[in-house]
């Protein structure tokens, strides 16, 4: 076996990716992985953004990882924290000698008669090709481009002489200290983003078209910090990450099972946040039922606190076009600014913008659907790493690098050189990945592949129903196909799912 062929290629070294090394190194110690980096840092989402206030959409004690449990105080942790944390972890399990950096996965074909996939790669500055090869390919490369984050067209937006700038890209050198300031967007980004600028800005205006639910979250757990002060960290840790696991549950299935009820709840959370100086109605009433899309969490309420300090102005309009200072909108009213954020969100992308083959035959993404949610129907010994849309993403992750391990191990035990999910179920219909109203999901729903109406290919966003799947379910059944054959057979599934 030569320095570019492994048993198992990892794709991408964030957060999934370093845990998925961690698994790999542990799981199957005999397998050679390597991970393929695009950039010259690992910590993915978290390294490369760099704007003010960027800190977890989630809890530290679900998003970090169960076999290094996240003991610092703060559950809402900022992005720097974050990355120091990821780096700590493949420093501490030896995953950075894994880590080949500057190596960006374009395209990647299997063969069947040689069991392996053959990926090449964009090597260091000069983007020199290379291949390697390996038995199983993971992708852990999340969702979104990193090439640049997504802008709508905004009309004169060319006459604007101010500065304009999307958080995925955001400068170094910015100063924002007594200026007036525009968010565009009432996403998670636009929620951190705002209250960080508001402590130097003279004013910021969030800008919004449609409201977003909002919840107030303390930083420090109280609950948490109680139960590392009188046990062992580590069960702790786990007692806490169950407690947060259940919690969230239950007030997913709670919004989708009484949404009237919620809403009613959470205006009345924000009602008491805010007090008179907002009209609630007006900015945080969504046209849709609370978690229909993300409902935001807003650490120690400082969104609010920013609002009733006159620091934030809050605006629910439409933009009729940017002017030389600012921006009009439909209602007449033009808002002056010195900076406007567009914090209009990701431009969501399927494995990474990488292309595939199967013996020469071209994949079509969004005509095959997932097995489990993180294999693809009739595409052999590869798999991905989602995480949820309702919880914490390295819940779905940290399952999905365990199921690898247990299907490399298994075909291993058994002889076998390949895995494939078929379906042979002619009742199941294939629909839409996520069921989520967002904007930023569903202007890339037609570039995902499907779910089915059934299991094994029906995604739950369901970290019960998944731990029994992923963890203690077989490996074995009815869509999985296991092969012994190095020899390609005509499959009438394989023909339905790639094209010619």
């Amino acid at each position: 076996m030569t320095s570019r062929e492994y048993d198992v290629l990892v794709v991408g070294a964030g957060l999934s990716g370093i845990g998925a090394g961690v698994h790999l190194s542990r799981l199957c110690p005999k397998k050679s992985y390597a991970i393929l980096e695009g950039r010259k840092h690992l910590g993915g989402t978290w390294d490369l953004f760099r704007y003010p206030g960027l800190r977890s959409d989630s809890d530290m004690y679900t998003l970090g990882y169960p076999f290094r449990p996240w003991n610092d105080r703060k559950s809402i942790s900022s992005g720097s924290l974050i990355l120091k944390y990821i780096e700590e972890t493949a420093k501490e399990y030896g995953i950075e000698k894994h880590i080949l950096y500057e190596h960006t996965a374009l395209r990647a074909s299997w063969s069947s008669q040689e069991a392996r996939w053959t990926v090449e790669v964009a090597q260091g500055p000069e983007k020199t090709i290379t291949r390697y090869s390996c038995k199983f390919l993971y992708m852990c490369s999340g969702y979104y481009s990193y090439k640049a984050g997504y802008l709508p067209e905004f009309p004169g937006k060319d006459q604007y002489q101010g500065t304009f700038i999307h958080p995925q890209q955001w400068p170094e050198d910015l100063d924002y200290a007594g200026k007036q300031v525009i968010v565009i967007g009432s996403g998670a980004t636009a929620m951190t983003v705002v209250p960080a600028m508001a402590e130097k800005a003279a004013l910021v205006t969030m800008l919004q078209r449609t409201p977003t639910y909002c919840i107030a979250f303390p930083e420090v757990d109280p609950i948490a910090r109680a139960l590392h002060a009188i046990l062992p960290q580590r069960l702790a840790a786990s007692i806490n990450r169950l407690k947060n696991v259940w919690l969230a549950t239950l007030f997913f299935q709670a919004s989708r099972r009484f949404p009237k009820l919620m809403r009613k709840g959470l205006l009345a959370h924000v009602r008491r946040q805010v007090g008179d100086v907002c009209d609630v109605d007006k900015h945080f009433n969504p046209p849709y039922n609370p978690w229909d899309q993300r409902v935001c969490l807003i650490a120690n309420g400082d969104l609010f606190k920013a609002i009733r300090a006159g620091k934030v102005r809050m605006v629910t309009d439409h933009i009729e076009t940017f002017t030389k200072n600012g921006i009009k909108l439909r209602s007449g009213e033009e808002l002056q600014a010195d900076i406007v954020i567009a914090a209009t969100g990701l431009d969501l992308v399927p494995m990474g913008e990488m292309s595939f083959t199967v013996d020469n035959k071209p994949v079509v993404l969004n005509q095959v659907m997932t097995y489990k949610g993180m294999m693809l129907q009739d595409v052999p010994n590869m798999a991905q790493a989602i995480g949820y849309t309702n919880a914490s993403w390295t819940l779905k992750c940290e399952l999905t690098s365990q199921y690898v391990c247990r299907l490399i191990n298994y075909m291993d035990q058994h002889g076998y050189q390949f895995c494939t999910p078929r379906n042979h179920d002619p009742s199941v219909v294939a629909a839409p990945f996520l069921d989520f109203s967002s904007g930023y999901i569903q202007r890339a729903l037609e570039r995902f592949p499907k779910m089915g109406s059934k299991a094994p290919w029906k995604l739950y966003q369901n970290y019960v129903l998944d731990l029994l799947s992923l963890r203690y379910a077989p490996v074995t059944d009815k869509a999985m196909e296991f092969s012994r054959s190095a020899t390609p057979a005509e499959n009438p599934t394989l023909s339905a799912s790639v094209a010619d």
